[in-house]
């Protein structure tokens, strides 16, 4: 919603102060300049990105455009999530495979939906309890291998914004070539003797093609392109949170010390604090052991710690 108001406030204040000027717009409307600047800049796009690179540019245009984040619900699931994979884990990694290699079957992962509509986040997770599983690995070991694939899941999420910045730089240049064409075509009814009239109207037609393109590129392409950026630095700050966890718990610490450190990397602006995701816990703990009391808990978290 506030992207779609963001864009309705550009609208407004360029084409209502180009009324409110006496301008007509009427004359704004030129659908084969439209027609020349956004094909081109399409083309462009597609031919310059492979289709897998299409693909996440269009999912992440739609995210930015629903504005859909990854809020407090998403932190608190994705923590639980990995408090129960760890506490699962406390069994014997082997114990995780029933849930690790079919997840969207796992009862446990199931608990978690906000998870499982992430398939990036999803195979990071189990890829790397896969990976414990297989044999023994240290916590720099670890630390190393996950750095190296957070790095290379951010250049791929990363080339969208990217080249849709460079189409967005590119569109002024498609503007003046649909204006020069409009010239040609102008420079056409002026050797058949047009009147001034018509000369006018077509060379301001013409100009439009460059005004399209600017707005296009300031206006619409370079804002989006800068949100997609923003949020793919929110979806990798979840994948950085699992790190911390993975890398804490082969490093000898118990799952609640793993989860909290998880917990500390998340944005400031959604960040539980350590009580509330006690709390969680405790919540969770409750709906699978009717029985425990607050003592048990307490005696619970002592012998994690």
């Amino acid at each position: 919603m506030q992207s779609i108001v963001g864009i309705l406030i550009i609208l407004g204040c360029v084409f209502g102060g180009f009324a409110f000027h006496g301008g007509n717009l009427g004359a704004i409307w030129q659908p084969v300049e439209l027609v020349i600047i956004v094909g081109a800049g399409a083309g462009a796009i597609v031919l310059g990105n492979p289709g897998h690179v299409l693909s996440e540019m269009w999912l992440q245009v739609r995210k930015v455009m629903l504005r859909k984040k990854q809020g407090e619900e998403f932190q608190r699931q994705l923590l639980l999530l990995m408090y129960e994979l760890l506490q699962t884990a406390a069994g014997g990694l082997k114990a995780l495979d029933a849930h690790v290699e079919a997840p969207h079957e796992s009862a446990l992962f199931k608990r978690y939906p906000l998870i499982l509509e992430e398939p990036k986040l999803l195979h990071f997770i189990v890829d790397n309890f896969r990976l414990m599983a297989m044999g023994k690995i240290n916590s720099h070991e670890l630390e190393g291998v996950l750095e190296q694939e957070i790095e290379a899941i951010h250049e791929e999420m990363s080339q969208p914004a990217k080249s849709l910045a460079k189409i967005g730089e590119a569109m002024p240049g498609f503007g003046i070539l649909a204006a020069v064409l409009g010239i040609v075509m102008t420079m056409n009814v002026v050797a058949d003797g047009a009147g001034i009239g018509e000369i006018a109207v077509r060379v301001g037609a013409a100009m439009v093609g460059t005004f399209i393109g600017i707005f296009m590129c300031y206006g619409l392409l370079d804002p989006i392109s800068s949100m997609m950026k923003q949020l793919v630095a929110e979806e990798l700050q979840a994948f950085e949170s699992v790190k911390v966890v993975l890398v804490t718990h082969v490093a000898g610490k118990p799952p609640l010390l793993a989860i909290d450190a998880g917990r500390r990397l998340v944005q400031l602006n959604i960040k539980p604090s350590f009580a509330r995701l006690e709390g969680w816990i405790d919540k969770m703990q409750n709906a699978g052991d009717p029985d425990a009391t607050p003592q048990r808990r307490a005696g619970d978290k002592r012998a994690q710690a």
